[in-house]
């Protein structure tokens, strides 16, 4: 008679069907959560930009009478309850991430963490979303809000790069070297794209997209840190000049190279509408765009320095 009890057969059988390597099932969910995530930001931002932030007057539930928007609650009501909803979809799909490196946690210790992270981080966010509802929208639980948002973009850019070989112990690719320089300049830049992003959640504080009419500022001088917000973005700027200027002057080819230049394409282009919507009146289309830029420069910087990081130095 066996002894193994029926739950543990179950549970044997149902690992036997995952995967044992990293498969491209695995891949696309570490892509369909750095999508995700992106995702994630551009509608939260949407809730802001359209007055939606109050649209759900409570949390957990949507009101005080039900779990979900009611067609009482217009297009407010929507928009607030579809960005709560993305959360679900976002754990879900780090619940499968999770489930299909099961036969892989130790072997890939590094992508079972990171899914793992993206897991834990979610509930987190969804009560800091809630404490932002239930302070009203103040400015600096909202600012929270969306610099967690930017750490699972970051956290998502590292699955993906691990997931398909790019980085990391088991990468399936040889890197070019580098010269030594490019890992802290590039590291630097990474960094310096985290402030800008920091300050700028501080510019938005202080400007007229509150998410409510009645929501609170955080009344600090917005000019002034506007061009607070701008200096760490030069420096941004000068980092990824210098990651094209390797690529060049060394003719390296591959990820790195490609890195190098789309990092310096997103610094570029979230320059240009940064300083179009501050002579422009800040409107909310072209804030919707920078919000999205910064998503995307989190993204690229942290594959810029993730790939410095992995390659040999020259």
């Amino acid at each position: 008679m066996s002894t193994v009890s029926r739950p543990a057969r179950i549970l044997s059988r149902m690992s036997s069907r995952l995967p044992t390597t990293v498969n491209p099932a695995i891949r696309r969910l570490a892509l369909l959560s750095l999508i995700g995530q992106t995702v994630l930001v551009v509608t939260g931002g949407a809730v802001r930009l359209t007055a939606s932030g109050l649209g759900c007057p409570t949390w957990p539930r949507c009101t005080s009478d039900s779990l979900v928007n009611t067609p009482e609650m217009g297009i407010h009501g929507f928009i607030e309850f579809g960005n709560r909803l993305l959360t679900f979809a976002l754990a879900a799909v780090a619940v499968a991430m999770l489930v299909y490196l099961w036969n892989l946690r130790k072997e890939r210790r590094d992508l079972f963490l990171l899914a793992l992270g993206l897991l834990a981080s979610i509930p987190a966010q969804a009560i800091i979303g809630g404490i932002t509802v239930l302070t009203r929208l103040n400015p600096w639980v909202v600012g929270l809000h969306f610099l967690v948002s930017m750490a699972l973009v970051v956290l998502a850019t590292l699955l993906v790069n691990r997931a398909y070989g790019r980085t990391g112990r088991a990468r399936n690719r040889t890197l070019p070297a580098l010269p030594g320089a490019a890992r802290p300049v590039l590291t630097a830049a990474a960094l310096f794209s985290a402030v800008a992003v920091c300050l700028g959640v501080v510019v938005t504080g202080a400007g007229p997209h509150a998410g409510d009419a009645d929501a609170p500022r955080n009344n600090l001088d917005w000019d002034f840190v506007s061009h607070i917000h701008a200096v760490p973005a030069y420096l941004v700027t000068a980092g990824a000049l210098f990651g094209v200027y390797l690529v060049l002057h060394g003719r390296i080819t591959g990820p790195f190279r490609t890195a190098a230049f789309l990092l310096l394409g997103v610094t570029v282009l979230q320059a240009v509408i940064g300083f179009t919507q501050y002579y422009n009146g800040i409107p909310a289309l072209l804030v919707a765009a920078h919000t999205l830029g910064a998503a995307l420069l989190m993204a690229a910087s942290t594959n810029a320095a993730d790939l410095a990081h992995s390659s040999p130095r020259a």
